[in-house]
């Protein structure tokens, strides 16, 4: 694949099977478009199902042989190369993911640097993993191993695919496990360049294949073949369902980090100054394309008037525009196509008796008009029967609702089907704790918009998922728990 991503060329990008750059079996491609001005910035494989088959072999094969062989240092030792080779690719992957998600390039550089980091930890934690020995009542010695599963299916979504990708490649290579990674069809670049750094950092053929194609061939392929031990899916709801109908034919091991619709719950006696000032980040970041989102925002009734002006006049300086521009906070959404979908929900909105009190249209003019661009959106007047509250919009609109008490407060928090993320604002840390403890949500924050943390558990409740993905938790999703009972008489 073509590195210079300045170059305004349309690259020809291959897929990565058994350590070789590939096309397709029938060579058929779909271009990938920089959703930020519609050019097409690459052509790439439309693979389906007879790729598939070709990665799961050649990842059977490599898992067989040689890398069974390998220590689990040594495993550490090439992710930690690994992790190296993104620092020295950094502006290049930066680039890649900016033109391709439409990103501000500011984001995408720290996504960049956040995925050396993810290769980095799970280098140094290769060689620890642990079994135990366990007393039992008959006389002998009873101990566990960790195994690898094998072959792993990962398949990434497009509002994170550098970051994703790592999140999954790290733990399941650091267990010893073979992948084929998947990246959706709106941005297979990142996903690409970063199966050719591991070639480069030395990781053997067919450890790390990418596929790339359509969610309903080649993921559909992935998900139900017979030689994949797990699958790992990061994205819609719906579609992490029918991950888990098409993994049921071999009964595979599956993790799930699917939708949210976290609550932003902030007291009257919070630092509401401080609130106002981080909180449009919480959602308008990455054009309100992540899951963890602060897409509800309760208010103590006491404080709502005040929470509201403070939020909004916030929103107001979040710099929308080119995201190849430094200044730029917020680019445009992944495709025409999401961009309908959140004119959609504003209409709902609106149509529901939510007041709108910001932005609810595209920005017009240079460079608007040639991108899919919307505005941060504010809606006040909300309720939780609403469909802009109930259901994940996966966009930069954002509803808010009064709450009396601190029990209405959790009882709207936990008010959706979701349950993945949220923030507590309260200078009463006993308060804060106490909802804490209450809020049905995997990933929580006090006093922060702060959902993710390399060396800590990540992943939700309810129909936000299965697992729990970074820290040492995640090598759970990759490994076997094998018992060996000894007896000694």
């Amino acid at each position: 694949m073509t590195t210079d991503t300045r170059a305004a060329a349309v690259q020809d990008a291959k897929m990565i099977i058994g350590g070789e750059q590939v096309d397709a079996a029938d060579e058929q491609t779909f271009d990938v478009v920089n959703p930020a001005n519609g050019e097409v910035i690459a052509r790439a494989p439309l693979g389906g199902p007879e790729d598939v088959d070709r990665a799961v072999k050649a990842a059977q094969a490599a898992f067989e042989g040689p890398w069974s062989t390998w220590s689990a240092s040594k495993r550490g030792r090439t992710l930690q190369k690994l992790s190296n080779l993104v620092k020295e690719h950094m502006e290049e992957l930066a680039q890649l993911e900016s033109r391709n998600v439409g990103k501000p390039i500011t984001g995408a550089r720290g996504e960049a640097f956040a995925v050396s980091l993810v290769f980095e930890y799970y280098a140094g934690a290769a060689n620890k993993l642990f079994g135990e020995t366990i007393p039992v009542s008959k006389p002998g010695l009873d101990f566990t191993l960790r195994e690898p599963i094998g072959v792993v299916g990962l398949i990434v979504p497009w509002n994170f695919p550098m970051n994703m990708a790592s999140w999954k490649l790290g733990p399941a290579l650091a267990a010893g496990n073979t992948t084929i990674l998947k990246p959706a069809s709106y941005t297979p670049l990142t996903a690409l360049r970063l199966g050719e750094l591991a070639l480069e950092a030395g990781f053997p053929p067919g450890v790390v294949n990418v596929i790339t194609g359509p969610g309903g061939t080649a993921g559909a392929a992935l998900a139900a073949h017979g030689g994949v031990g797990k699958i790992a899916f990061t994205g819609e709801t719906t579609t992490g369902q029918e991950i888990m109908r098409l993994a049921s034919g071999n009964v595979k091991k599956v993790s799930l980090e699917l939708g949210g619709k976290s609550p932003n719950i902030v007291f009257a006696d919070a630092d509401l100054e401080r609130f106002a000032a981080e909180s449009p980040y919480s959602v308008f970041d990455n054009a309100g394309q992540d899951c963890t989102a602060r897409s509800r925002i309760f208010v103590e009734a006491s404080a709502h008037d005040q929470v509201v002006e403070l939020f909004t006049e916030a929103t107001k300086k979040v710099v929308v525009g080119d995201p190849a521009d430094d200044k730029t906070e917020m680019g445009s959404l992944v495709s025409e196509r999401q961009r309908e979908r959140v004119a959609d929900y504003v209409a709902i909105g609106r149509g529901e008796g939510a007041e709108l009190i910001y932005g609810g249209e595209p920005p017009s003019g240079d460079p608007f008009d040639a991108g899919a661009y919307w505005t941060p959106t504010i809606f006040d007047g909300a309720r939780t029967d609403m469909r802009i509250v109930c259901e994940e919009i996966f966009g930069p609109v954002v509803a808010i609702i009064p709450f009396s008490d601190e029990a209405d407060a959790i009882r709207l928090a936990n008010d959706t089907p979701y349950g993945l993320s949220g923030s507590i604002w309260s200078r009463d840390i006993g308060k804060a704790l106490r909802v804490a403890k209450e809020v049905k949500a995997g990933v929580l924050s006090i006093n922060s918009n702060t959902s993710v943390h390399t060396e800590a558990p990540f992943g939700g409740y309810k129909m936000s998922g299965i697992g729990r993905e970074l820290g040492m938790h995640a090598l759970e999703l990759y490994t076997e728990v094998k018992n060996v009972f000894v007896d000694l008489t």
